[in-house]
């Protein structure tokens, strides 16, 4: 009997995991394994507000672990055979990153190696991704879109605390012949998103009627851009480079459809909750260093090997903003 497909998942009860977990219960028969310490951003209940968990679940089993330790046999025997690891477990906000650095290098850099110690043990992995973001890169300058290859530069200790966790999956691809594959993902929204991300703490000011504070440049006339990318987005995107069989180490940027300044999205999303916008223009690197005003990729390589979006960026938007503003879904907020 043919053995079923299995996937490991580090931090999949947090906010971009649940989505992932969710792709995959929905678009293949795979079984998942779950490691998350369950901390500030890993949520049981994001599993469980999964459309089709009741019916799905008994395709997902959860490990507590911490990947700061090392992971010891007994948890390598629950884990057992694996087919992929997609690695998402990280600490990633720059505040505390800049508040706490150490922190930071434990949880990206430490945890990835010894996630990467258990992966280099399994014989007949097919397939380790390593889940990076966009912020190694560096500021980027208006009309520069980083392609896969370009330098790295990062601005904070989260960013470079993800550099470390890119380095060392080039290191093992090129020492342990461990069969990598790096993404760099731009800014991700969606459902049962923490209220500390931009989005939802839009739609949870706007409703509250206070002041949303826009990052800009230093005259406080520009705000900072991004390119967002929906949850879903992301899953296709994972789940579209796992199932090409890459023989060799590739990198790939996972980029929203297209960029859009904060101030301009502050005001969809008050225009769609059909509420006024208060907001104030700060300048956030000044006062705090290490906040970059425009981060940007380049998706063409992605793009030129088959992939598209199935859902656009407004409309990812829009549902996104009805879900988390629906009085139902409060808890999340």
């Amino acid at each position: 009997m043919k053995q079923k497909i299995k996937i490991l998942i580090t931090g999949g009860a947090g906010f971009i995991g649940s989505h992932l977990i969710e792709g995959i219960l929905k678009k293949t028969n795979w079984e998942i394994i779950i490691i998350d310490r369950l901390d500030l951003s890993g949520n049981l209940e994001r599993l469980r507000d999964i459309e089709i968990w009741e019916k799905e679940k008994s395709r997902v089993k959860f490990i507590w672990w911490d990947l700061k330790s090392e992971i010891n046999n007994s948890i390598i025997k629950e884990i057992g055979h694996i087919d992929y690891i997609w690695h998402l477990a990280a600490s990633s906000h720059v505040d505390r990153s800049i508040q706490d650095p150490l922190l930071f290098v434990m949880d990206n850099v430490v945890g990835t190696c010894n996630i990467l110690n258990f992966a280099k043990q399994l014989k007949n992995l097919k397939l380790f991704i390593n889940f990076n973001t966009d912020e190694c890169f560096g500021p980027a300058p208006e009309g520069v879109f980083y392609k896969e290859n370009d330098r790295h530069n990062p601005t904070n200790p989260y960013s470079a605390s993800k550099v470390g966790q890119w380095a060392l999956g080039v290191a093992f691809e090129n020492c342990y012949k461990t069969p990598i594959i790096n993404t760099y993902t731009m800014n991700v929204f969606g459902e049962r998103q923490h209220p500390e991300k931009f989005i939802p703490m839009v739609i949870k000011k706007t409703l509250k009627g206070e002041t949303v504070i826009i990052h800009s440049n230093k005259t406080k006339t520009q705000a900072g851009k991004r390119h967002y990318i929906h949850a879903r987005n992301v899953c296709n995107a994972l789940l579209f480079i796992t199932e090409k069989g890459f023989s060799k180490y590739e990198e790939f940027n996972i980029v929203g459809e297209e960029e859009v300044d904060n101030l301009t999205l502050a005001k969809f999303i008050a225009k769609t909750l059909n509420k006024k916008l208060k907001y104030k223009m700060s300048d956030f690197h000044s006062s705090r260093p290490g906040h970059d005003l425009r981060y940007a990729l380049s998706g063409t390589k992605l793009k030129k090997i088959g992939f598209t979006y199935p859902k656009t960026f407004e409309e990812s938007l829009e549902n996104t903003i009805k879900w988390i503003s629906d009085p139902k879904n409060k808890k999340w907020l």
